[in-house]
């Protein structure tokens, strides 16, 4: 094997092996109580060498962000491609998806969804491209929905994103917070809050939330400055 390829391929095992440490780290301790000397220490390595491959605590957040994002997008690109059912049926398991995506991939579910001490991603923007993917597919989805007559005209694109959303992630959130009683099913409620959320606005349900539309926000602010966070 060349040379540089086998150093490549050596950085590339090595930044795994950070994202993959930090990923632990997190979800064990609380991102706010993490440092990158910790993240070192668990690899066995100098937090100067994880500064070589991150420039702060923050960009693995986003990396790790964007990884879980790729596999959320990827589960809700199986669905179109499958193209089962009409698009109320797709819409339906898309968002089941985002559900089912909390119990195989609980940590990075937890790191993006549902630790507050994480950046937030509605203040960067500019780093959250994998966000707008996945609204993207979401809203087209309810668009077809519109369409199509499942919904009636008129009806909010923004708004049902964030009541479906809402629908879903919250039985999510309970399931992975162990919140749920022996004997409990965490999928039938996901079923029937969905199943709920999704008759109401078939039936023209009235809406006062107005949603942001997240294929504008990269464009509404400035890129953040990227200075390493101060979490040493």
């Amino acid at each position: 094997m060349p040379r540089g390829r086998r150093q490549e391929r050596e950085r590339e095992a090595v930044r795994r092996a950070i994202l993959d440490a930090a990923r632990h780290l997190f979800v064990e301790r609380g991102y706010r109580n993490v440092s990158i000397r910790g993240i070192a220490e668990r690899i066995d390595y100098s937090a100067a060498a994880i500064y070589s491959y991150f420039p702060s605590k923050d960009a693995i957040f986003f990396a790790l962000a964007a990884e879980g994002f790729g596999l959320l997008n990827a589960a809700l690109d199986r669905i179109v491609t499958a193209g089962e059912g009409d698009p109320l049926d797709q819409l339906r398991h898309g968002f089941f998806a985002y559900y089912e995506f909390s119990k195989s991939n609980p940590e990075y579910f937890g790191l993006m969804f549902v630790d507050r001490t994480v950046p937030r991603l509605s203040d960067h923007w500019d780093r959250g491209d994998f966000v707008h993917t996945a609204f993207e597919k979401a809203a087209t989805g309810i668009q077809r929905c519109i369409e199509g007559g499942w919904f009636p005209a008129g009806t909010d694109v923004h708004a049902v994103f964030h009541i479906l959303w809402a629908a879903v992630h919250g039985v999510a959130a309970i399931g992975l917070c162990n919140l749920f009683a022996p004997g409990e099913d965490p999928d039938a409620l996901a079923r029937d809050t969905l199943a709920a959320a999704l008759d109401g606005i078939s039936h023209g349900v009235t809406t006062t939330f107005i949603g942001a539309d997240y294929r504008t926000l990269c464009c509404a602010q400035p890129p953040s400055s990227g200075e390493p966070d101060d979490t040493h």
